[in-house]
């Protein structure tokens, strides 16, 4: 196997197994589907970026990996690719069918390179998930049907067996063509953050946090500004990126890495890089827009009054409005916990579900507090593992959770406690709890969609 591939398939896969990244239904290492879609993309050409780049279109949008951390891995190329692989939308741009629309939109602008990953994506997907779930399928090859209509410059062979698969389908699950699926049905089952569907919930956690409150100002050079210069000037205001402004105004970022290693006659026009569409938001933008950001890219923009004047980096996340924003949906996330416990098991019935030790602990604590006379419950008293362990006993709790396991809840659970703790001791909750943030964030601007 060439060295590029290999490369990209041990990338892709401990970068998906770091997060414990399943495929939804059969429950495989979500490698199998990176591989799968690998070995359509050769089974048609031995193009290496492309092949590595098939083993790399999730890495983005579902791990911790950036396009950054992709170019430096891979070279510019294969972070080209992956960035035309990758969805632009944002949670912010409004509901599914409209960050849909935006993303189809995005891969008719994409090469036939990576038309051809896309293609071999879909038949993988389309396979997956007409197989084992009925229901989104029909908004899934709704939306398939869209797509393929801008990807016929991908490989002729995928091309045409994306749209045998697709018709096969649609005549199974009898979708006419007159049908009109509704892809805004298709939300989560109600869960534990149900209280964000309150207006008073939307407006806190939607708006009173927004991108302009955390962004950090941006230095500006001209373009014609010689590197050494606006070097100098970066490293004493210990600034990593900074805005360029071409004719006056400001067209993309340099970064002190790139120009650590300039020629002495190099100007800041040399080391541009172009905003990206995806990685500029308005400074009144929520902060799920932000991080939504932050899993692309290593820093997200800020647009105000019509010029880009800010920047956030994913180090920002750990700014206390951040924290006091996360640790409020973390509490609100308990509390829903807590009152799913006490509807599913009434008169503590629960204590048949936790070891008697924990129980006693428990107790210990209850009893602690009321000799404050702090009235509390002795479910109240328990850690939120605990709770967990008594919810992942009844198959409706684990439902009402939108989760399809007890593994499965185990880990949420487990993952919460941590970015919880992590929260209240004021530790780096991006290099331990990154990945949770990002679910926590779109998990609320789900629920919080009008």
């Amino acid at each position: 196997m060439n060295n590029l591939i290999e490369s990209a398939r041990e990338f892709a896969t401990k970068t998906h197994q770091r997060i414990g990244h399943l495929r939804k239904y059969t429950k495989q290492p979500y490698h199998t589907h990176l591989e799968a879609v690998a070995k359509l993309v050769n089974s048609v050409s031995d193009d290496q970026e492309m092949i590595a780049a098939a083993w790399l279109h999730d890495a983005v949008e579902d791990t911790p990996a950036t396009l950054d951390d992709i170019e430096k891995q891979f070279g510019r190329a294969v972070a080209e690719l992956v960035e035309e692989l990758t969805d632009v939308s944002k949670p912010g741009d409004g509901n599914r069918a409209k960050r849909k629309e935006i993303d189809r939109v995005h891969s008719a602008q994409a090469s036939a390179r990576a038309k051809t990953v896309k293609l071999a994506d879909l038949i993988d997907n389309c396979k997956d998930i007409s197989k084992n779930d009925a229901r989104f399928a029909r908004v899934y090859l709704t939306e398939m049907g869209a797509l393929l209509k801008v990807l016929s410059e991908g490989d002729a062979t995928l091309f045409k067996e994306a749209s045998r698969l697709h018709a096969k389908y649609i005549s199974k699950f009898n979708i006419s063509e007159s049908d009109i699926v509704d892809t805004d049905i298709w939300r989560p089952e109600e869960t534990v953050l149900q209280r964000f569907n309150d207006p008073g919930f939307k407006r806190m956690f939607m708006e009173t946090f927004t991108a302009k409150d955390i962004a950090e100002s941006l230095l500006s050079f001209d373009s014609d500004t010689p590197c050494e210069r606006a070097l100098r000037d970066m490293k004493n205001q210990r600034c990593e990126v900074a805005s360029v402004r071409i004719s006056g105004s400001v067209q993309g970022y340099i970064r002190v890495p790139e120009l650590t290693e300039m020629s002495a006659a190099a100007e800041c026009a040399d080391h541009i890089r172009h905003f990206t569409v995806d990685q500029v938001v308005n400074g009144s933008s929520p902060l799920v827009d932000v991080i939504h950001v932050l899993t692309r890219h290593e820093y997200c923009f800020v647009m105000v009054l019509g010029n880009v004047a800010g920047v956030i980096g994913r180090d920002d996340i750990n700014k206390p409005m951040v924290r006091m924003w996360l640790f409020g949906i973390v509490t609100i996330a308990e509390m829903g916990i807590l009152s799913l416990i006490k509807k599913r098991f009434p008169d503590d019935s629960w204590l048949q579900h936790v070891s008697d030790g924990r129980v006693q602990k428990a107790r210990e604590i209850q009893d602690e507090r009321q000799r404050r006379n702090l009235y509390c419950e002795l479910i109240d008293c328990l850690q939120l593992s605990d709770k967990a362990q008594i919810l992942v006993e009844d198959a409706t709790a684990l439902e009402r959770l939108g989760l399809e396991s007890k593994s499965a809840a185990k880990k949420m659970i487990k993952q919460l406690e941590s970015l919880r703790n992590h929260l209240a001791h004021a530790q780096d909750i991006v290099k331990h709890d990154w990945p949770q943030i990002v679910r926590l964030s779109v998990r609320i601007e789900e629920l919080t969609r009008v």
